[in-house]
């Protein structure tokens, strides 16, 4: 059972990665790691091609991959993409002449022993959470406040499979219907206003954003517990009233700062991002105008 989609990142260079629950063991896109390893600018067509040469010298083992939906880098959708194990990979990457052959070979047992790591003691995924912000450049107090948020939302989204929510579909509406309550916006609008694209709508909000929004989920998973919806519909309107909680204390907030409280500044743009990100942008406004 694959449970858990995820980008990893080779010497900065993402790979779309699926873990499986019940073999314990991660999948990797194996277009994406021949993409690292060949530099092609056609990855996909490489691999159609190196696939058919293995399978005429007969190593079926190798390309007999596993399939699955996985989300494209470029337009956002999820397509059917060749999967391989860690074993599968191996014997890919001895047929792919690279010089990064050996530090890969290297990443992939990284890879596989942080997720055992994390198996035995969850702790280590926040640790790395927190890592991977500070390497963006979000300060200690705006880390700190998504890692909460994080754990609202998960909890949260458990909480909507106990009522019959399945679909990634539906988690979307969900999600929209909450946002809608709170903010007046729908996600889609809220990403709009930040100039955002494909980025998380999330780690570009400001400390207050984020409260509110998990103020939102909080109380959407509260009312949920106690009235016990059924099915999309039910939910919908439970998720609509929890928003409103939020959206009722940002419309008290915004009336004693005599201010709106929803910001158009995206995570590049606000106060939470450390001074170096911030000096970097202005010594590249100095040179030429910079986007983010």
């Amino acid at each position: 059972m694959f449970n858990v989609e995820n980008l990893q990142l080779f010497e900065d260079q993402p790979i779309r990665t699926a873990w499986n629950e019940t073999e314990e063991e991660w999948y990797f896109s194996v277009v994406d790691v021949v993409g690292v390893l060949t530099e092609s600018p056609n990855p996909g067509n490489y691999w159609k091609v190196l696939k058919k040469r293995l399978r005429q010298e007969g190593n079926e083992s190798v390309t007999n991959c596993n399939q699955l939906k996985l989300k494209s880098p470029k337009d956002g959708k999820h397509y059917l993409t060749d999967v391989a194990n860690t074993e599968q990979l191996l014997r890919i990457i001895q047929s792919v002449p690279s010089k990064k052959a050996e530090p890969f070979k290297l990443w992939l047992a990284q890879v596989g022993r942080e997720r055992i790591e994390e198996t035995l003691d969850p702790e280590l995924i926040a640790e790395r959470l927190v890592a991977t912000y500070e390497r963006k450049g979000y300060t200690r107090e705006w880390i700190n406040q998504r890692l909460q948020a994080i754990s609202a939302r998960k909890e949260l989204t458990d909480e909507w499979k106990d009522r019959g929510v399945r679909q990634s579909r539906e988690f979307a509406i969900l999600t929209d219907e909450l946002t809608k309550a709170w903010s007046g916006m729908s996600t889609r609008q809220y990403k709009n206003l930040k100039g955002l694209k494909k980025e998380s709508l999330r780690d570009n909000m400001s400390t207050t954003e984020l409260t509110l929004n998990q103020l939102a989920e909080v109380a959407t998973r509260e009312l949920s517990k106690q009235e016990q919806p059924v099915g999309l519909e039910e939910n919908k309107k439970v998720a609509k009233r929890g928003g409103t909680v939020a959206g009722n204390a940002r419309r008290d907030l915004e009336l004693q700062l005599g201010r709106p409280v929803i910001t158009n500044k995206n995570a590049a743009q606000l106060n939470h991002v450390v001074t170096q990100m911030i000096e970097a942008s202005a010594n590249a406004v100095d040179d030429e105008e910079s986007d983010e």
